[in-house]
């Protein structure tokens, strides 16, 4: 059986691995296909997709764009987007505009409290980068203020953290649409994750089918065999398709694997036929 994995990052947001790094790990790894989805960017995806020229493997254009759905932050996976939708990449830019701002802010508080982190060490030498939280986590390992990353976000970077100020997101009907009118396929990303239960996830679900949402991402790193059996069969009551990756970000997540997750994780290429046909791809 070949196997992809849908939902991978590279430096160009949080992961640790370059885009060509990435394209040629899925190569050692034998998969077929893998979907690059860098949070809320496509900047990765030009080098992803031309490491992978004259090569069996098809690199697949994406991005992982974050909402709020009632006060709780969710993401949105969009598959097959053109990363030079101009709408798309207008509302990326200002969404990038917003969280430098926010992370000024969070930089400023850590050193207001006497943590030894500076710009350069969020940016590791690739300025332009998208920063998130991890690159702060990163940081404060990096400074020995906490002994790993988990130990960062428990303390400091969790929702709700001093350290922590409310992001910029979009709605999530604007990230469905931002997605469709680039060309792509959205998905619903980890839904189990959100600890909504199974009622609201259901809420969710059909709110956001009535969005355009398309497909759930039923095979995941951390799901269970039953919480997969529930996605799937969330699918098949609201005509959705699934998706599955393990959301790979290399040294920021080492025991999730490209195409494998924690070692689980099988996610079959058939599962591509129905998605290409839904976006016009085949």
């Amino acid at each position: 059986m070949e196997l992809i994995d849908l939902h991978v990052h590279s430096s160009a947001s949080d992961g640790t691995l370059s885009p060509a790094a990435v394209t040629a790990l899925a190569l050692e790894t034998g998969l077929a296909a893998y979907a690059l989805t860098d949070h809320d960017t496509t900047d990765g995806v030009r080098e992803a997709v031309e490491a992978a020229k004259h090569t069996p493997l098809e690199v697949i254009p994406g991005a992982e764009l974050s909402a709020l759905y009632g006060g709780c932050e969710i993401h949105i996976l969009g598959l097959y987007v053109n990363p030079e939708s101009r709408s798309l990449r207008e509302a990326l830019e200002k969404l990038r505009a917003d969280r430098a701002r926010r992370n000024d802010e969070m930089l400023a508080l850590f050193q207001r409290d006497g943590f030894p982190i500076a710009r350069g060490d969020l940016e590791q030498g690739a300025p332009g980068q998208v920063i998130t939280r991890a690159h702060f986590a990163r940081a404060l390992v990096k400074k020995g203020c906490v002994s790993s990353m988990e130990q960062a976000f428990q303390r400091y970077l969790d929702h709700g953290k001093k350290y922590c100020p409310q992001k910029k997101a979009f709605e999530p009907q604007e990230a469905v649409r931002l997605i469709r009118e680039a060309g792509g396929f959205p998905a619903l990303a980890h839904p189990v994750q959100y600890k909504l239960g199974r009622a609201k996830t259901e809420a969710m679900v059909q709110e956001l089918t009535e969005m355009g949402l398309m497909g759930i991402e039923v095979y995941y790193s951390s799901h269970t065999r039953n919480d997969s059996l529930r996605l799937k069969e969330l699918c098949l009551r609201y005509g959705l398709l699934p998706t599955g990756g393990s959301d790979f970000h290399g040294g920021n997540k080492p025991d999730i694997r490209i195409g494998t997750g924690r070692g689980g994780l099988r996610v079959s290429a058939l599962l591509l036929e129905d998605i290409r046909k839904s976006v016009g791809r085949l």
